[in-house]
C-alpha cells in the first residue's frame, strides 16, 4: 500500500472525498427523496382515521418517522462518546470507519424493499441502521482530519469536504428528479424509481468511499489502546458540563444553541414531509424546493459571514434567528387549499437556504471564540456535537407528539418557532466578549 505524506495534496484530496461518498445520504435519503416516498408509501397504507399499523399500535405516520428519527439520533448521541474514545485512544480509526460505511450504505439499498404495508419494518428498520451508520462513521472521520492535514491546512481541508459533498449530493439530487419525474430511464412508476435511488444512493456512498479508503493511513502512531479508553469519553464530557460553570458566556451560548438547534435540525428533516403530507405538493416541487435550498444556503453562508464581520456573530445569529421564525409563522399560516400554494412554499425553501448554512457555520464559529484557553478543544466540540444530538431528539419528539394530538404538522410547526423565540431572548444574555461582539 502507498503511503502519502501528511499535508499532500493526494491525501487531503482522498480524506475529503468521503464527503462527496456519504453526503448523498444527507441529502436524498434524510431530507429529499426518501421522506417523501415514505409519505406516499403510508399514505396508501392509512385507515379511515388516518393511522397505520406498525407493531401491533396504531400510529399517524409522521409521528412514527419522528420517533424512528428520534430513536436512532437518541442512540448516536450515547454512542457518539465511546466512538470518540476508540477515534482517540486506538489506532483502528480505518477499520472502524469502513464499518459504519457499510452498515449505513447497505442499509440504504435494504430500503429497496419497503414497497407496501407488509414491508413497512424494513423500513423503519433499516433507517435507523443508516441513520447510526452515517452518523458513526463521521466520528471517526472527523477524527482523522489532524493525521492527514497540518493545523494550518485543516481550516481549508475541511471546507473543501464540504465543497466536495455539496456537489455529489446535489449531481445526484438531480439524477434522482430526473429518474423518478421523467420516463428517460424507461422508469414510469415513480415508486419504483424511488427504490431505485436507494440503491444508486448506497453504491455511491460505498463505491466512492473506496477512493478515500486506499489512501488514508491506519495507526500511523502505533497505538495501543489506553487502559478503560472506552468510557473516557463520557468522562470527558462530565468533565466539560462541569467547566461551564466557570464560563457563564459559554454556557449561556450553549442553552441558546441547543434551542434553536432543536427548530433549525427538526425542520431540515421535516420539511419533504411537511410539503407532501401538509400542502399536497407532488414529489417534483418538493425535490426542486429542497434543491433551491441547497444551492441557495451557500450563498447563505457567505453573506451571513459578511453580516457577521461587520456586526459581529451575535447580532448575525439573531438575524438568523428572525428568518428562522419567520419562515415557522408563515408555514403556520399556509395550507394546501390556498392559491399558488406552491409559490409560497419556494419562497419558504429561499429563505431556508438563505439561512440553512449561516446558522450551522456562525453557531459553530461562535462557540469557537468563546471556548476557554485549552488545548482539548475536541473534547469540547464533543460536547457541542452530543447537544446538537440530543435537541433533534427532543425536536422529534415535540414534533411528533404534537401531530399525533392535533392530526395536523402546522401546531408542530409553530411550536419550533416557541424554540426559535427563546433561543433568541437566551442568545441576548451572552455579553461581549474579545472575539465576539
Amino acid at each position: 500500500m502507498v503511503k502519502f505524506e501528511k499535508g499532500s495534496k493526494k491525501l487531503t484530496n482522498a480524506w475529503a472525498f468521503y464527503d462527496w461518498a456519504n453526503s448523498v445520504y444527507s441529502l436524498v435519503i434524510s431530507t429529499a427523496v426518501f421522506p417523501i416516498y415514505y409519505s406516499g408509501m403510508t399514505s396508501i397504507m392509512e385507515n379511515s382515521d388516518g393511522k397505520i399499523e406498525f407493531l401491533g399500535t396504531l400510529w399517524n405516520s409522521t409521528t412514527l418517522l419522528n420517533y424512528t428519527i428520534g430513536f436512532y439520533m437518541l442512540i448516536v448521541a450515547l454512542i457518539s462518546p465511546i466512538l470518540s474514545g476508540i477515534a482517540d485512544y486506538t489506532g483502528n480509526k480505518l477499520k472502524f470507519l469502513k464499518f459504519f460505511c457499510l452498515l449505513g450504505s447497505l442499509s440504504v439499498m435494504a430500503l429497496y424493499f419497503f414497497k407496501d404495508a407488509h414491508t413497512l419494518w424494513v423500513g423503519i428498520l433499516f433507517t435507523i441502521t443508516a441513520g447510526i451508520g452515517f452518523w458513526g462513521s463521521i466520528v471517526f472521520y472527523n477524527a482523522y482530519l489532524p493525521e492527514v492535514a497540518f493545523p494550518e491546512q485543516q481550516d481549508n481541508v475541511s471546507a473543501k469536504g464540504f465543497m466536495y459533498g455539496y456537489f455529489g449530493s446535489v449531481l445526484l439530487l438531480i439524477f434522482s428528479l430526473v429518474l423518478i419525474e421523467t420516463k428517460v430511464f424507461g422508469f414510469y412508476d415513480k415508486a419504483y424509481a424511488s427504490r431505485i435511488t436507494f440503491v444508486l444512493v448506497g453504491l455511491w456512498w460505498l463505491g466512492f468511499a473506496q477512493i478515500t479508503y486506499r489512501r488514508l493511513p491506519n495507526n500511523i502512531y502505533n497505538k495501543k489502546p489506553d487502559k478503560d479508553f472506552i468510557w473516557k469519553g463520557f468522562k470527558e464530557l462530565k468533565q466539560v458540563a462541569n467547566e461551564l460553570v466557570n464560563y457563564p458566556q459559554l454556557k449561556i451560548f450553549l442553552i441558546s444553541f441547543f434551542l434553536f438547534s432543536v427548530g433549525a435540525q427538526t425542520i431540515i428533516y421535516m420539511a419533504g414531509i411537511f410539503g407532501s403530507d401538509e400542502l399536497g405538493l407532488p414529489s417534483f416541487n418538493l425535490i426542486l424546493t429542497i434543491l433551491l435550498v441547497q444551492i441557495v444556503a451557500i450563498f447563505g453562508a457567505y453573506i451571513f459571514s459578511r453580516i457577521s464581520n461587520k456586526l459581529g456573530n451575535i447580532k448575525a445569529l439573531k438575524i438568523t434567528i428572525i428568518i428562522w421564525c419567520f419562515v415557522c409563522f408563515t408555514a403556520f399560516l399556509i395550507d394546501k387549499s390556498q392559491e399558488n400554494v406552491n409559490l409560497y412554499f419556494y419562497v419558504l425553501g429561499g429563505l431556508l437556504g438563505l439561512v440553512l448554512g449561516a446558522i450551522q457555520s456562525l453557531s459553530r464559529s461562535t462557540y469557537s471564540k468563546l471556548l476557554p484557553e485549552t488545548n482539548d478543544t475536541a473534547t469540547y466540540f464533543s460536547f457541542y456535537d452530543v447537544t446538537e444530538k440530543i435537541a433533534i431528539v427532543l425536536g422529534m419528539l415535540v414534533f411528533g407528539l404534537l401531530v399525533s394530538i392535533t392530526g395536523s404538522m402546522q401546531w408542530s410547526v409553530l411550536s419550533l418557532a416557541l424554540f426559535f423565540l427563546v433561543s433568541f431572548i437566551v442568545l441576548s444574555k451572552v455579553g461581549k466578549t474579545k472575539y465576539v461582539k
